[in-house]
């Protein structure tokens, strides 16, 4: 559909999207003032341009705010949260009332101080650290063009929509755009489309106090299209870079809009003072009467600006019918294809998907948790459509990419494997833009130190109940020879520390599969697994336990004859170490359990009857051993317990060694618990 404008005249045009430009403006500079606190610059610099872009070329309807084929609109810039929740309030979005706007970043309200992707419709994703946000575009902007592959025929396209991004000279500085728009280049993903707001200040002062490169000629060399300094202000100059960039479609395009921050305020526009701090009594009255908007009464929307607003939104709306037409002829025509995109858009996996978990035999020398993931992926990937990742560059070490996976290109869309190169930050906001779009599952494996160049990103994830799934693998020192700058200490706790993140750390090839199972359920939130690079032996699940335990967190995996005297805890690799403890315990007639705890966030989430099952408040002789950071064990073992981990780095030789050497083994288990039980 053409881009249109609801009004009679350019004269008119012009007249009316000052006023909404002007509406937003105002409601900002109140809303900060009356929570003291927030950023006015960037909303008042970018209002021009944002009123084109949503009264002319946004494809949404806040009647159906979560139609599949909307196009969506990313502002990267989440400081200048104001901007977006005026566009929703204008734009007739319900939840978005007056009422939100007056408690801006009040608690409670949904106007929080940066933009949350669950607390209304219109937000596509959640924003605020720098960078953030036009990386996950990338992801989204990659949803698009792969489900367009699979889905589209040439009678009906079923998957046409923009991906729209505001993003700051923060947002460029933070190297994860950097990594994302870089891929982006490469893939050349043209219906991904930022608008730089080049304002040339950030908090500290004007941006030449550290940022003097040229980003623009940086985005033409990552291969992107540009468009040079375009005056923001200049609404027919945006809407005519906005109409150049939708016509290239072989590579993303990046538009230069040069702004004055915290325009029309006459004492702060153009100055650091504008970025973040609340304008003033004063300077509120000045700039309310350079712009020509009513000092009273405070959060003035005129019914002009809204009803334009109201009807532009109508217009931009009518694509969504347009679209339910095609959409209900494909679904008639390609009744295949409509079961696919039903599976691949339910939050669960299809039905029956577990039929193709496989189960492994019983094995002394076992494998790797790390090649039972990869099996577990291979078995699974054909039967479960949506899921869709790759490795930051470690494919052949994560095991992520199966027989028949094909890579995602230009030239191949369909594909579902991604090459992310070494880029773990950008990958992980990336998989969190492809998992929040819709239709997809992302997956991302790289090792387990790693896990610190893209914890943002991890964590943004587990805000916004992101059910991606991080592979991590060389989960330990276990990896051996690398040495401690490759070996996980403190990444296990930190992990665990991260709210709505399950950390799954499996003991055998079977609870790697069990993790698997859990990770693809799971519909509120990531999954972290932490696999290792070393065999591990495959239990004979006819001597101990059932690996159905897994599913509840930790579960009794080898229990004792009578009256138990000792616990012992364990995860991944180390549980062979204390089921090997337990022998020389039991040949001494100490009875010791053995409980696997590959999930603590399950387990804590059992009724206290299972879990004092598993852990008797009885038995306060417990010892639990892991190759990691101790921290967090003691919410398990009291304070009577002892814990066999590691609070020093490690070292670059073959794995047993420095085992042996850093005291992690079943003698070490062993001696622990003689000591509680005697004492």
């Amino acid at each position: 559909m053409a881009e249109t404008a609801v009004a009679s005249s350019p004269e008119e045009i012009e007249h009316l999207q000052t006023l909404v430009a002007n509406t937003i403006r105002g409601l900002t500079i109140d809303a900060v003032e009356a929570a003291d606190s927030g950023h006015p610059g960037l909303p008042m610099g970018m209002a021009d341009a944002a009123t084109v872009l949503w009264t002319e070329f946004l494809r949404h309807n806040p009647a159906d705010p979560t139609w599949v084929d909307r196009d969506r609109f990313v502002l990267s810039g989440g400081h200048g949260s104001m901007l977006l929740y005026s566009l929703l309030h204008l734009a007739g979005y319900q939840d978005m009332t007056l009422d939100e706007l007056t408690n801006f970043r009040q608690w409670g309200s949904i106007t929080a101080g940066h933009p949350e992707i669950e607390l209304s419709p219109g937000i596509e994703t959640t924003t605020g650290p720098l960078g953030q946000g036009i990386a996950t575009a990338v992801g989204m902007a990659i949803a698009e063009k792969h489900l367009a592959a699979v889905f589209n025929t040439d009678a009906h396209p079923i998957v046409d929509h923009w991906t729209w991004v505001i993003a700051s000279d923060g947002d460029l500085m933070e190297g994860v755009s950097n990594e994302a728009c870089s891929l982006a280049g490469h893939l050349g993903l043209g219906k991904l489309i930022v608008l730089y707001d080049d304002n040339e200040i950030t908090i500290d002062g004007s941006t030449d106090l550290a940022f003097t490169e040229d980003p623009v000629a940086r985005y033409e060399a990552l291969g992107w299209h540009v468009i040079r300094a375009v005056d923001g202000h200049d609404k027919d100059a945006v809407r005519d870079a906005l109409r150049t960039a939708k016509s290239i479609l072989d590579r993303p395009t990046l538009i230069d809009v040069r702004t004055t921050i915290g325009f029309g305020s006459p004492n702060k526009a153009g100055t650091s003072d504008a970025h973040s701090d609340a304008f003033g009594e004063e300077e509120i009255r000045l700039t309310k009467e350079n712009l020509g908007i009513p000092l009273e009464p405070t959060f003035y929307v005129p019914d002009e600006a809204k009803k334009y607003m109201g009807r532009a939104t109508c217009d931009r709306a009518e694509s969504h019918s347009d679209w339910k037409n095609r959409w209900a002829a494909w679904r008639e025509a390609n009744p295949d294809l409509a079961a696919t995109w039903d599976a691949m858009h339910d939050p669960a996996p299809p039905e029956g998907w577990t039929d193709a978990l496989p189960t492994f035999e019983a094995d002394a020398k076992g494998m790797a948790t790390r090649a039972a993931s990869g099996k577990v992926l291979e078995a699974i990937f054909d039967t479960v459509p949506s899921l869709m990742g790759g490795s930051a560059d470690l494919t052949p070490s994560n095991k992520t990419k199966t027989s028949g996976a094909q890579n995602f290109s230009h030239e191949h869309p369909e594909g579902r494997y991604l090459r992310f190169g070494v880029r773990e930050h950008g990958m992980g906001a990336i998989l969190n833009g492809l998992t929040i779009h819709g239709g997809l599952r992302g997956f991302g494996g790289t090792f387990l130190t790693f896990y610190d160049y893209m914890k943002p990103a991890v964590r943004l994830s587990a805000l916004m109940h992101a059910p991606v799934i991080w592979v991590y693998t060389h989960d330990s020192v276990g990896l051996g020879e690398d040495g401690p700058t490759h070996q996980p200490i403190e990444h296990i706790a930190a992990l665990r520390a991260t709210p709505n993140l399950w950390t799954i750390r499996p003991a055998d090839a079977n609870e790697t599969v069990e993790a698997w199972r859990l990770a693809l359920e799971r519909t509120t939130g990531p999954t972290a697994f932490a696999f290792t690079r070393q065999n591990v032996p495959t239990l004979d699940r006819s001597t101990y336990a059932s690996v159905e335990g897994t599913r509840r967190g930790a579960y009794v995996l080898a229990d004792a004859d009578g009256d138990l005297d000792v616990l012992l805890l364990a995860t991944g690799s180390e549980v062979h170490l204390a089921l090997e403890a337990k022998d020389q315990l039991a040949a001494e007639g100490i009875a010791a359990r053995v409980v696997s705890m590959p999930c603590w966030e399950i387990f804590r989430e059992q009724d206290r009857s299972y879990r004092d099952a598993v852990l008797p408040p009885s038995v306060r002789a417990r010892v639990a051993i892991e190759a990691a950071h101790p921290l967090g064990w003691h919410e398990w073992i009291g304070l009577d317990g002892t814990v066999i981990g590691l609070n020093r780095f490690g070292a670059s030789a073959p794995y047993q060694e420095i085992y042996a050497h850093l005291g992690l083994t079943a003698d070490a288990v062993a001696d622990a618990a003689r000591v509680l039980v005697k004492s």
